[in-house]
């Protein structure tokens, strides 16, 4: 057999065969992982929205999707899960909410009564420091240092190195100004839900 050609051509051609191979494979795999990872991804959403609420049986009622700008002028998106209990009655919303943290963006799903009281809250993604992540996902829940759980953040909810009410994580304050203003976020999107926002599907039961 003869050898191939040691020249820039055959090199290209060689190259562009094995990125297109590559790229094919790279593209199966990919679809054989995406259908298991957005089911896994459903079923967290799902634990998170009755872990926030405090109720193990519920329906999603409506979904609502908005839009808002930071004061920095980026957008983020909220989505409002309108719950109900097995008897019909109004649970509140679980607000999915995101914010930048301290090494990139920081997702809360944030459970509101129907008068906005804080009834829990879990962290979906976050890119902090590991340890970070952690400690916030516990920092801010009932009986800890940082407790929001009962509060309303009518008034934004701060931490009291810049004069409010709650006490940051220690060593990470950046973290947990990050935390607050994505639950304070949540809080706003979820009193102020527009006319027009974009709804999804209703009836939604959330199964384990």
């Amino acid at each position: 057999m003869k050898k191939l050609e040691s020249s820039l051509t055959n090199m290209v051609l060689v190259l562009t065969g094995v990125a297109v191979i590559m790229g094919g494979i790279l593209a199966f795999v990919n679809n054989l992982t995406e259908g298991p990872i957005n089911d896994q991804k459903a079923k967290t959403l799902a634990n998170g929205i009755k872990t926030v609420m405090c109720v193990s049986d519920l329906t999603v009622t409506k979904t609502d999707t908005v839009k808002q700008n930071d004061a920095k002028g980026k957008e983020f998106t909220y989505i409002i899960y309108q719950t109900q209990d097995a008897q019909g009655k109004d649970l509140g919303a679980a607000v999915e909410s995101t914010t930048g943290g301290f090494g990139g963006d920081l997702k809360v799903l944030v459970g509101f009564d129907p008068e906005g009281k804080i009834l829990g809250y879990t962290l979906l993604e976050h890119a902090e420091t590991p340890g970070l992540g952690a400690k916030a996902d516990k920092w801010f829940q009932k009986g800890e240092k940082g407790d929001i759980i009962g509060k309303t953040p009518s008034e934004p909810l701060t931490v009291s190195k810049d004069g409010g009410q709650v006490d940051a994580i220690t060593a990470s304050t950046i973290t947990s100004r990050a935390f607050l203003l994505a639950v304070n976020s949540a809080y706003n999107a979820y009193k102020t839900t527009p006319v027009d926002a974009e709804s999804g599907a209703t009836k939604q039961k959330k199964e384990d």
